[in-house]
This record gives structure tokens, sequence and C-alpha cells, in this order.
């Protein structure tokens, strides 16, 4: 039969040509602003946990030294300031309603996440009264030595709970920041404040190592829950579930507070305080809100990046925090601190150069596959 007598396909509409020629360029785009958003929200919530990280320490130990002493109260402190996420919250559901109406989800968060920050809440408690009580009995340049340690318990709990994989570099990473606190546990009278015993001191020291490894056994679990979330992580359910690990941890530190009565020495402390009734109110208001940039934060970079990249900052920031202890609180730095800290130093040096290879790595595997690709689809002659 001639070629006028074949039945040719009916001719494509012309908007459901364009729309199909449409997704076909913006399929990449899309790609892209997809792995731009997530750098920009990694960064972001780097920032917030950053600010956190080295604010909250800092108006901690202020705290003990102007003449506060209670535990628990500084404890509570550290996720107490969780009633400012529903203002977010708030305005992230009214822009739902403006867009999807009565449809819209009031919340996210599912009956097993609420579970799980329950859990998170209580260890995340635990862990507050850990490291509000080494930080009453040690310098800040000592303490966020020891907490920097933490990073050696992510990398052990995280190769075990999410799998994580390691390169030498991380791995190097790892064992500088150990040794690094080994070598600060071993010279510690130099630094002992006044008027404190060794009990009172080793008391700090040691319950700021468990602080340390319990945080790091709660930053791969706050992976873990991400992972068997089995829904999509919007940062509106990043918020919720913050908010949640917060109210409980609090809870269990409000517990802590009845049984010591903290409430009720509370208003004698105010009075008492160095700088002031009015200053020791606004400093419990400020550590409650720059603690909670630092779990905001933390939440936030764990559900874009990783456990172990939370736990490098941490370790990252102690320089930051070991020179403003020395200005501010005019602490002593001798030279195991700056060995410590050069180990520190390296260690982080080390990630940082290991994560940059494995980007590069990951750049060039991604461009030989669309070279593939794109050989695949030319015509074959």
């Amino acid at each position: 039969m001639s070629n006028s007598n074949q039945i040719s396909p009916p001719p494509i509409p012309l908007d459901i040509e364009k729309d199909m020629e449409t997704s076909q360029t913006e399929e990449p785009n899309k790609e892209g602003l997809t792995k731009a958003t997530k750098t920009a929200f990694l960064v972001i919530n780097s920032i917030i946990f950053s600010i956190g990280n080295i604010g909250g320490p800092l108006l901690l130990r202020l705290y003990f030294l102007r003449g506060g002493k209670r535990k628990w109260l500084s404890s509570w402190l550290e996720t107490g300031g969780w009633p400012i996420m529903l203002i977010p919250l708030l305005i992230s559901y009214h822009n739902r309603r403006l867009k999807d109406g009565n449809t819209a989800k009031v919340f996210f968060i599912t009956p097993r996440l609420f579970i799980a920050c329950f859990v998170l809440g209580i260890l995340t408690g635990m862990d507050d009264y850990l490291y509000a009580f080494g930080v009453s009995y040690l310098p800040v340049s000592t303490s966020a030595l020891l907490i920097s340690s933490q990073l050696a318990f992510t990398a052990v709990f995280a190769l075990v709970i999410v799998k994580q994989k390691f390169s030498p570099y991380s791995i190097n990473s790892v064992v500088l920041l150990t040794v690094g606190a080994i070598i600060l546990g071993l010279h510690t009278n130099g630094d002992r404040p006044k008027n404190e015993t060794n009990f009172q001191y080793w008391s700090g020291f040691f319950m700021t190592i468990g602080a340390a490894a319990l945080y790091g056994l709660v930053l791969p679990l706050v992976e873990l829950t991400y992972i068997k979330a089995k829904q999509e992580i919007t940062y509106s359910l990043v918020m919720e579930m913050q908010l949640v690990l917060s109210f409980f941890a609090t809870a269990f530190c409000t517990v802590g507070m009845l049984v010591d009565n903290d409430f009720q020495v509370i208003p004698r402390e105010a009075r008492e305080f160095e700088l002031g009734e009015v200053k020791y109110y606004v400093l419990l208001a400020a550590s409650a809100i720059v603690w909670q940039f630092f779990f905001l934060g933390m939440v936030g970079v764990i559900s874009s990046s990783s456990s172990l990249h939370a736990g490098v900052i941490i370790a990252a920031l102690i320089p930051v925090i070991e020179v403003l202890a020395v200005f501010i609180f005019k602490e002593k730095f001798g030279a195991e601190k700056g060995v410590s800290l050069a180990l520190s130093l390296w260690g982080f040096a080390s990630y940082l150069y290991g994560e940059m290879r494995k980007m590069k790595k990951e750049k060039l595997a991604d461009r030989e596959k669309e070279k593939l690709i794109a050989e695949e689809s030319l015509p074959h002659s």
C-alpha cells in the first residue's frame, strides 16, 4: 500500500504538546531547586544550631558564677522555652489554611512519631540534668572540650543504629577528638575553680562525659526516627517533633524541680543574685530562648543531613566557646587545653576534608550518570 493510505496518528493538541515540552525541560531545574533548597535549609539550621550551641553554655555558666545553684532549674531552662515553637507552627498552619482551606492539616505528627518523641524527650531531659550538673562545677572551656567527646559516641551509636558509613577521615576525626578529651582529663588541677572540692570537680567531669555519651545516643535516635517515619519530613513536622520532644524533656525536669523544691527557692535566689533580681529573670528567659535555638537547629540539621554532621558542628564550635569563655569569664587556658583544642581543630579539619572529597566524588558520579543517560537517548544509526 502507498504511504498516502497509511493511518497517521491523531495530532497532539497544542496545549498538551506544550505541557509535555515544559515538563521535559523543567525537570532538571526542579531537581536543581530541590538540591538548592535542601542546602539552604541545612545552612539556616546550622546557623540556628550554632547560636544555641555557643550561647547556651555561656548563659548557663553565667548563672552558676553569679550565685545560681539550682541544677534542676538550669536543666529545665534547656528545653523550657518550647512554647516559643507554637508561634512558627501557628503561622505555618495559617498559611496552609489560606492555601488549602478547611482541608488543611492541623498537624503532621503521627502517633508513632509522637511516641518516639516522648522517649527522646525523656532521654533529653536526663541529658539536660547531666550537662547542667557538669557545668555547675566546671569552667566553660573545660566542659566544652569534654562535650566534644560526644562526636566519638555519636559515631559509635550511628554505626550501630543507622549504619552510618565512615571514611578514613571521619574515623581520624573521631579518634583525635577522643584523645583530646582524654588529655584534658589527665591534667585537670590547673582549672579547678576556687572553693571547690576534688569530689565536686570530678563529679562535674564525669557527669559531663555522661552527658556527651547520652547525647551521642540521642542524635542517631533522632535520625532513626526520621528514617522510620514513613512520611515526608517537612519543616513543620520538624518543629512539631521538636515541640513534643522539648515538652516531655521539660516535664521530666519539672518533676526534678518539684522534688528539689526549686520553685520555692527561685524568688530568694533572684533577690540574692549578684547581677540583681531583674537581670536574674532576664537571664533565665534568655537561656530558655537560646537553648531552643540549639534543639530546633539540631533536629533541622539531622533531617537535612545526618546525626554525625550535627555532632561535628558541636565539636567545630569549641574554639569559639573557648575564646569567649577566656575573655568573658577570665578562665585559665593552660597547655593541656591548648593541646586538646589543637586536636579538636585537627579532627574537625579531617572530617571537613573527607566530606569535601565525598561531595566531589558524588558530583563526578552524577556527571557520569547524566552523560550515560544522554548517550542512551541519542538515536542509534
